[in-house]
């Protein structure tokens, strides 16, 4: 992403418009209708939003929907738990890219970053990276590491882990641990680790005032289900 633009006391550091090609607009109730799906999708495309991300369940029907558009389209896999078979997960990732996933976010196995076994997170995520570049062209990978539920020492082991394979992005949460969601310090501790990769912010970022500070503190790109209150926030804010 740019650099973040200058701007005055009173101004927000991001204009709407600037934050929304940060935003993958989300959509992960288990309830959610095709209905619902669809109205995310004209949503992303009337904000301008980077990406929608969806269950697998709903990759087709979103990607349908933003054919053409520029507007990506992620799939969770291992969601919310983290806790599926390696076998189970690149399963998950082939069956979105084959309905037409642009992006995979990945729960990386939340026993294996507290035990400290490296072995089995690096065999993993290799075997799910090879998935995504297995395609042309290469499909973006992040890793989301439960960073609340993680020690210092466990989320630095989680980052260099998704550095030594390639992946794209670490994300800081699913949304759903009850350990909490993104905050400015993982996002810095993310940064120093792997100042090469990219961060995505998501988990309890609902506010204009959250999502700067994540893009301050490094993220580029910010998952929530609150993009259009953010972006409107925003909005008014430079008026």
């Amino acid at each position: 992403m740019d650099a973040l633009p200058q701007s005055s006391p009173d101004e927000p550091a991001l204009s709407g418009e600037e934050m929304a090609r940060r935003i993958d607009h989300t959509l992960l109730k288990a309830e959610a209708t095709r209905e619902q799906i669809l109205r995310l999708c004209d949503e992303a495309m009337r904000y301008g939003f980077c990406a929608v991300c969806v269950n697998g369940r709903w990759v087709s029907t979103a990607a349908e929907r933003l054919h053409g558009s520029g507007v990506r389209v992620a799939s969770v896999v291992g969601f919310p738990l983290g806790a599926d078979t390696t076998k189970a997960k690149v399963a998950q990732t082939k069956e979105a890219i084959h309905d037409g996933a642009d992006e995979i976010d990945m729960v990386a196995d939340l026993a294996a970053m507290i035990e400290g076994d490296t072995r089995y997170l690096l065999r993993q995520l290799q075997a799910v990276w090879n998935a995504c570049r297995a395609m042309r062209p290469p499909v973006l990978l992040k890793v989301i590491i439960e960073s609340a539920a993680l020690t210092t020492e466990q989320k630095v082991l989680a980052c260099r882990a998704a550095e030594q394979i390639g992946a794209d992005f670490v994300k800081t949460s699913t949304g759903l641990h009850p350990a909490g969601g993104a905050t400015v310090e993982d996002i810095r501790l993310i940064r120093e680790t792997s100042p090469r990769y990219k961060i995505k912010a998501s988990g309890g970022i609902r506010t204009a005032q959250q999502a700067i500070a994540m893009v301050e503190a490094g993220a580029e790109r910010i998952g929530t289900s609150a993009g259009i209150a953010i972006v409107e926030e925003l909005r008014t804010a430079r008026r």
